[in-house]
């Protein structure tokens, strides 16, 4: 009996470790095949597998331990990927069955009127002070950060939107702009201004946020675009000139899903009547509307305190104009958080787009993924307050006369927004809500000193 080789296979994609025989053996009596499996390379093949498992199973454990840690709970983690999703702000369960219960209520009352505001078109009265106040905050922080950048620089990078507070940029590779790759993704810093440590998105602005919430994608050019947190403050009742606003009086009606206004129909009604009587109707009804002129007298005054108040700030030392800077802009934030919470502001979930308003613009404009999926549409959904004011985080400098941060110790720093960590270095207290972000209570190695920290 002998064996002669007959065919070799090799399966160079699903099994690399394989060499298959196939082998015919001749006798006398019979003829046949059969397959020898050389299994070295396979227990080789094998333990790599394993090896390989057990590091990326520790790896993950690692992550999410870190992820999980209470410590770091406040910690800002990197940007997300373009092509993912923006969280929801509310679960999206909440969301069913809030829209459940409207079509419901809808069925049993079709005809109905919106007794709250604003949606019914009315103002909300506790709100329209702490829409001045918002306006006069965001005015003081501006005024104060053009007023420190001329003691404390800031730098930006030349081809991503990393930003960093000091003389001097950081030297952590986390550049992700154009040919980061062949520069081990070590940003180029150049001198940056105002709009880079706090940025004020744009949307539409609406006179009507009732009766026309959307705007047409015809109409982008028409209609003006403004801060995001100004059109805010004026939806909630700042008075601007130069974006005026409709006013509501009365009430308006939901029939079968759909706004009605019968304000001007029965302003209409009323004109005509006077016209013969010569009774002049009063500008205010005082159980259902705002006095129209006290709210531009308000709106007046608080500008003109505004220009006042940033006035003062001229002749103030530097620790003195950083602490009144930090302190307006906690108060803008809050501020803006209260009115949210009645106000709606909508953000597009892939993109910065944002919109002030019960409902999203029909702007056929973003460029982000899945897009074509949309016709450019917007995704539209519940927004936050880090989508109506860039907060913008950098990463924190404890001493400015040490060398610059190093990338083999990034895990030793804190971050916190621009506007405060400028305001820290300007002579600011810490404030309390940022300390552990900042990691004021870790202890950084010496850069000599990292191979021997475990």
């Amino acid at each position: 009996m002998f064996a002669v080789l007959v065919r070799t296979v090799k399966f160079s994609k699903l099994f690399n470790a394989y060499d298959v025989y196939f082998v015919q053996l001749e006798s006398p009596h019979n003829m046949q095949r059969r397959i020898i499996w050389k299994t070295c390379n396979f227990t080789r093949f094998h333990c790599r597998l394993d090896q390989k498992a057990r590091f990326e199973s520790e790896r993950t454990l690692t992550l999410i331990g870190d992820a999980d840690d209470p410590l770091y709970a406040d910690v800002p983690r990197p940007p997300r990927k373009m092509s993912e999703r923006k969280p929801y702000s509310t679960p999206m369960k909440v969301l069913i069955q809030r829209a459940k219960e409207e079509k419901e209520a809808r069925k049993a009352q079709p005809c109905r009127m919106i007794e709250e505001p604003p949606d019914n078109g009315l103002l909300v009265p506790e709100l329209v002070e702490v829409a001045h106040q918002v306006c006069q905050a965001r005015q003081s922080v501006l005024f104060g950060l053009s007023k420190l950048l001329q003691v404390v620089p800031v730098q930006r990078c030349r081809f991503c939107s990393e930003v960093h507070i000091g003389h001097a940029g950081h030297e952590i590779r986390t550049c992700t702009g154009p040919n980061s790759g062949s520069r081990s993704a070590t940003h180029v810093w150049k001198k940056g201004g105002v709009q880079d440590v706090v940025s004020f998105p744009k949307c539409f602005h609406l006179y009507d946020r009732v009766g026309k919430p959307r705007v047409g994608h015809d109409e982008r050019y028409r209609i003006p675009r403004i801060p995001a947190i100004l059109e805010l403050c004026i939806q909630a009742g700042l008075e601007i000139d130069e974006y005026p606003t409709k006013r509501r009086t009365r009430p308006v009606y939901c029939i079968e899903g759909r706004i009605v206004d019968f304000e001007m129909v029965n302003k209409m009604d009323e004109m005509d009547r006077n016209s013969y009587s010569g009774i002049v109707d009063p500008l205010v009804d005082p159980d259902l509307g705002t006095n129209m002129e006290d709210l531009r007298n308000s709106a007046s005054l608080s500008h003109t305190n505004c220009v006042d108040k940033s006035s003062d700030k001229v002749g103030k030392s530097l620790t003195e104009l950083s602490s009144t800077t930090m302190g307006s802009w906690f108060e803008m934030i809050s501020g803006a958080k209260k009115i949210m919470e009645k106000y709606s502001v909508k953000t597009c979930g892939y993109c910065l787009e944002v919109q002030v308003g019960p409902k999203g613009h029909k702007v056929r404009m973003c460029k982000a993924s899945k897009h074509q999926s949309r016709n450019g549409l917007h995704a539209w959904q519940e927004a936050t307050i880090e989508d109506l004011v860039g907060l913008n985080y950098v990463w924190h400098v404890r001493d400015e006369n040490c060398p610059a941060l190093d990338n083999n110790l990034k895990r030793y720093y804190g971050k916190a927004p621009a506007v405060v960590e400028l305001c820290v270095q300007a002579g600011a207290p810490v404030p309390d809500e940022y300390r552990s972000m900042m990691r004021l209570d870790v202890a950084s190695p010496e850069r000599d000193e990292v191979d021997l920290v475990a």
